[in-house]
């Protein structure tokens, strides 16, 4: 395999993850309420603390 391959997939899978959480966010979100709506984005955000280690 090409060396420039290798260094642009962890990038290419990024996006993908990037992508899949927006579409998970948008397909959480709608139709809610605005309680349900804040809820829902809390918890992404603690998700992606968890995930960063930030806490």
């Amino acid at each position: 395999m090409n060396p420039a391959v290798w260094v642009l997939m962890p990038i290419a899978g990024l996006g993908c993850v990037a992508t899949t959480a927006v579409v998970i966010v948008w397909m959480a979100t709608r139709g809610c309420g605005p309680a349900d709506r804040a809820r829902v984005l809390r918890a992404i955000a603690e998700v992606i603390r968890a995930v960063w280690g930030s806490r």
